[in-house]
C-alpha cells in the first residue's frame, strides 16, 4: 500500500468504524465456515481413505478412487469459483466465503456414510428362490407378481376394454375379404378384425382401438377366436356400421367372416384382481380357452 492510500484511509474515520463493528460477525462467520471446511474435509478424507484401502487389492475400487479425487477436485475448483464471480458482483466476502462452504459441506456431508448395497442375485439365485417359496407350505401369494408391472404397460381406455370384456363377456369383431367365384379359390382379406369394442368400452381414442387390441394380446391378457359367438344378432350391429360397409363396397363380391374377442383364463385373473371387487368376481361371464 503506498504512503497516499494510507494516508485516504486514515481520512475515513467511517470506513473504519465499520470495519470495527462487522469484527464480531466476521468472526461468527469465520468460525462457521472453518467447522464446514473441517466437516467438508473430513468426509472426503473418510471416504477416500476406505476407499484406498480397498483399492490395494480391488482394480476396480482403484478406478473409483481417482474418479472421486477428480470429483471432489472439480468440487472445490467450483467453489472458488463461485467465490470469486460472487465477490465480483458485490457480494461481501464473508457471504460469499459462508455461501461456498455451506453448498460444498451439503455435497460431501450427505455421503460421508457409505450405503452398502447387497449384491444381484443372479438368475440361477433367483430360480432358486422361487423353487423354495413354492415348498413353502405357509407362503401366501395371493396375486400373480406379473399384474403390477402389467398395471404400469396399460393405457386408460385398455382397461375400460378390459372390463367390457370382463363384465360383457366376449366381443363379436369381423374380417371382410372377397368372396364370389375367384373368392372360392383365392380369398383376399380387405378388413381385418372389425369391432365395436372400443365405443361400447367408452374408449377416448378409438382411433388407437387397434393398437389397444394388440397390446392387450402381447400381454397375454386377450386372444382373437376364430369361433364366432353363439348368438348371431351381435353381429348384426357390428355389420351395419359405416367402416365396415365401406369395406364391403370397395370390393365386388364382398364376403364377412365372423370372429370374437375373449379374455384370456390370466387376463380374467388379472381383471379380478386388478379391476373389480372381490364379490363382483362370481357373477361374471365366461370366456373361452384359447386355441392351440
Amino acid at each position: 500500500m503506498t504512503d497516499d492510500e494510507l494516508a485516504r484511509k486514515r481520512s475515513s474515520p467511517a470506513l473504519w468504524d465499520e470495519a470495527a463493528g462487522a469484527l464480531p460477525g466476521m468472526a461468527r462467520i469465520a468460525s462457521r465456515a472453518a467447522f464446514r471446511s473441517a466437516a467438508w474435509g473430513l468426509g472426503s478424507g473418510v471416504k477416500t481413505g476406505k476407499l484406498f484401502v480397498r483399492a490395494l487389492t480391488d482394480p476396480q475400487t482403484a478406478n473409483e478412487l481417482v474418479q472421486e479425487v477428480a470429483r471432489d477436485v472439480a468440487e472445490a475448483t467450483r467453489t472458488v469459483s463461485d467465490v470469486a464471480r460472487a465477490v465480483s458482483a458485490g457480494v461481501p466476502i464473508p457471504k460469499a466465503l459462508l455461501d461456498a462452504t455451506v453448498s460444498l459441506s451439503e455435497v460431501v456431508l450427505a455421503d460421508i456414510t457409505p450405503h452398502e448395497t447387497e449384491p444381484e442375485q443372479t438368475l440361477r439365485e433367483r430360480g432358486e428362490s422361487l423353487l423354495q417359496r413354492s415348498r413353502d407350505v405357509w407362503s401366501e401369494e395371493e396375486t400373480h407378481p406379473a399384474y403390477a408391472r402389467i398395471l404400469e404397460d396399460l393405457a386408460p381406455d385398455e382397461a375400460r376394454i378390459l372390463l367390457l370384456l370382463l363384465r360383457g363377456g366376449p366381443q363379436p369383431s369381423v374380417d371382410v375379404r372377397t368372396g364370389g367365384p375367384v373368392g372360392l379359390v383365392s380369398s383376399a382379406l380387405v378388413a381385418p378384425g372389425m369391432s365395436m369394442i372400443g365405443a361400447r368400452a367408452g374408449c377416448r381414442y378409438l382411433d388407437e382401438v387397434p393398437a389397444y387390441l394388440n397390446n392387450l394380446f402381447r400381454l397375454g391378457l386377450i386372444w382373437f377366436s376364430r369361433e364366432q359367438l353363439e348368438d348371431p344378432m351381435e353381429y348384426q350391429v357390428v355389420e351395419a356400421q359405416p367402416d365396415v360397409l365401406a369395406a364391403m363396397h370397395s370390393v365386388r363380391f364382398p364376403k364377412v367372416v365372423r370372429r370374437s374377442i375373449h379374455l384370456t383364463p390370466f387376463g380374467t385373473g388379472f381383471c379380478r384382481a386388478c379391476l373389480v371387487d372381490a364379490d363382483e368376481a362370481p357373477a361374471l361371464p365366461v370366456h373361452q380357452i384359447p386355441e392351440d
